[in-house]
């Protein structure tokens, strides 16, 4: 009797079936990867644009590196489970990119048109001139932060562009909670400086 007829009789286990098996397990493995993935880019991807962008202040390169996140995140899809907080997680990776992109650019070119500055805004419900006011006030607010110091820019750019907690933002910059709220009591005292002289 040949092999083939010993499964068909019962005899013998069919060799295939646990192979079918195995690449079965292994297709929903990699759906579920993929729907994961997904619905990070969906949840998370406007965020991580707002904070490339708030560095950068290129669309294109704001997308580049929100990409880039992406594709970090994709190399090291098996540790997706292990992360708790994947926001913050996620703003780490695109703070890290977007950090050493301006460190091997050295210069970084600054835009000033309101068209890429109103992409970064609520645009619901305003007027054509109430966006471009809303536009320049946010260039003039950005211009001041980035004459900020390092340390005290780039804790309130999480803090008040991405709303994150002291607790978040430490993990993020890799300090103590206790160094990012003296950092930012003194990044709102100096802007709040810099906004008044603004008026004047």
């Amino acid at each position: 009797m040949s092999a083939s007829q010993a499964v068909l009789a019962g005899w013998m286990e069919n060799p295939y079936s646990a192979v079918d098996e195995l690449a079965r397990t292994e297709s929903a493995r990699v759906r579920a990867e993929e729907e994961t993935l997904a619905a990070l880019v969906t949840e998370y991807a406007g965020t991580l644009y707002r904070v490339s962008f708030s560095v950068l202040r290129n669309a294109a390169d704001a997308e580049d590196a929100v990409q880039e996140a992406f594709l970090r995140v994709l190399r090291h899809r098996d540790t997706l489970d292990e992360v708790r907080d994947r926001r913050g997680w996620l703003i780490r990776i695109v703070w890290n990119i977007v950090l050493d992109r301006k460190r091997r650019a050295k210069t970084r070119p600054e835009t000033d048109d309101v068209a890429e500055l109103a992409r970064v805004l609520p645009a619901a419900g305003l007027s054509a001139d109430d966006r471009a006011a809303a536009a320049q006030h946010h260039a003039q607010v950005l211009a001041c932060v980035e004459t900020l110091p390092a340390k005290e820019r780039e804790v309130l750019m999480l803090s008040a562009f991405e709303e994150l907690s002291s607790v978040e933002i430490a993990q993020v910059l890799g300090i103590t909670e206790s160094s990012v709220r003296s950092r930012l009591f003194r990044a709102r005292n100096l802007m709040a400086g810099l906004m008044g002289r603004e008026r004047q």
